[in-house]
């Protein structure tokens, strides 16, 4: 049993070491955080994070064994209208002033095969932290042209506004916002 048990542990550890680690492209706007929340239930209002910073360890061969961390600049929101997102940084919102980092820390990640998986962890928001899941894809990975090797991958999740503390009333049709997440890192 003492073999078993070290055998078992060896090869863990051997499946946590392969992972590589990555740093998201962010920069080089090779990754995206995207939201559509409706509009009145008449239409979507979609907007986007400007500035975010992540990164990843991922192994093809251990998709379970994945680790990711991204940290978004909330004043970085932008819906396409200057008035709009003035608002959204307000204290009806974001609050950007007292909240000025949403954060999201990966504490699970289950593999549901062909290149999918559950991304589950810890989004800090508003300064309240609730467990969510990604629902997540990989896309693709290999070298890329400079002489890197990239890994990239999609995923969506909904989130509550009043999970978050942000109870301005926008109607019953927009108690809730759509992130899109598309991510592409670069290997370290």
């Amino acid at each position: 049993m003492k073999k078993l048990t070290l055998a078992l542990a060896a090869a863990l550890s051997l499946s946590t070491a392969n992972a590589a680690d990555y740093v998201i492209d962010s920069k080089g706007a090779h990754a995206s955080i995207n939201f559509k929340i409706q509009h009145l239930g008449y239409s979507w209002l979609t907007g986007r994070f400007n500035d975010f910073k992540g990164t990843f360890s991922y192994d093809d061969a251990a998709p379970s064994a994945a680790k990711i961390m991204v940290t978004i600049d909330t004043d970085s929101i932008d819906s396409n209208h200057a008035e709009r997102d003035k608002h959204l940084k307000s204290d009806d919102f974001l609050n950007v002033d007292d909240f000025p980092e949403a954060k999201f820390v990966s504490t699970k990640i289950a593999d549901k095969g062909n290149g999918m998986m559950d991304v589950m962890g810890d989004f800090t928001l508003h300064g309240v932290t609730k467990p969510i899941t990604i629902e997540a894809k990989k896309i693709g990975e290999g070298k890329d042209p400079w002489g890197g090797y990239r890994a990239g991958f999609m995923g969506t999740t909904t989130i509550a506004l009043k999970d978050y503390g942000i109870d301005y009333d926008l109607g019953p049709a927009s108690q809730t916002v759509e992130l899109e997440l598309h991510v592409e890192g670069v290997k370290q």
